[in-house]
């Protein structure tokens, strides 16, 4: 009887992920809305530019900034919610609006393993380092021919490592 009350309450343990799950879609939100308030201020700042006939030295970079900016949280805000299903359906159950009139899942956010869910959030990861490393590039500045050469040569080996990444998990 001991043992049996103690395996059910191990077994309902797992519902300590919920907190996980909750508060990783909370986090996913904000993301969301802070990367909306700079793309929305981006905006603002290139209207109120073009209707003044003003155009800042460097207005091209910093357009581009506050956007790709916006889209890293944006995919820093996937990564939490890729996270908070994946824990979800891997601890406490599946996601049953997830799946489709005939009952097949949809495979977009489906986590059947930790394994899975490693893959699916570092392939994220390494979008959001990718964002960021073109984001740093924009506001780099270049004074000669050895730093175009280490230019090329990093936008070669992240070309690289996203062709190495899109064939991680694919079974020929």
């Amino acid at each position: 009887m001991l043992e049996k009350f103690f395996e059910n309450s191990l077994w309902s343990s797992r519902f300590i992920i919920v907190l996980a799950v909750f508060f990783g879609l909370v986090g996913a939100v904000l993301l969301f809305v802070v990367a909306s308030f700079d793309v929305y201020e981006t905006a603002v700042y290139v209207i109120n530019t073009y209707v003044t006939h003003a155009h800042p030295e460097h207005f091209h970079e910093e357009v581009v900034g506050g956007i790709i900016g916006a889209v890293d949280l944006y995919l820093i805000g996937v990564v939490m919610i890729i996270f908070s299903f994946g824990l979800y359906e891997l601890f406490i159950s599946d996601i049953d609006p997830a799946k489709d009139e005939h009952g097949e899942e949809n495979q977009l956010l489906a986590v059947h393993s930790l394994d899975q869910l490693k893959d699916k959030i570092s392939k994220v990861i390494v979008m959001v380092l990718v964002v960021g490393f073109f984001q740093k590039v924009g506001h780099t500045t270049y004074s000669g021919a050895l730093d175009m050469l280490y230019l090329a040569l990093s936008i070669a080996a992240v070309a690289v490592g996203l062709f190495f990444l899109s064939k991680v998990g694919h079974h020929h």
